[in-house]
């Protein structure tokens, strides 16, 4: 299952720009950003539900 940017971002009180940002950098355990292709500035994101909650617990 998967979580939307824009539930993750409420639920950790942040941006949706916030958690893309953090997702395209590596900075976010819970999700990865995938490029649509190489010359494109375009992504798409998933968010695993299980480590974004164990995320929001401290657990990851």
């Amino acid at each position: 299952m998967k979580i939307s940017i824009a539930e993750a971002a409420k639920r950790m009180g942040k941006s949706m720009p916030f958690v893309r940002i953090g997702l395209q950098r590596g900075l976010l355990p819970f999700g990865e950003a995938f490029k649509t292709d190489e010359k494109n500035t375009r992504y798409n994101y998933h968010i695993n539900a299980a480590k974004f909650e164990k995320y929001m617990r401290g657990e990851l």
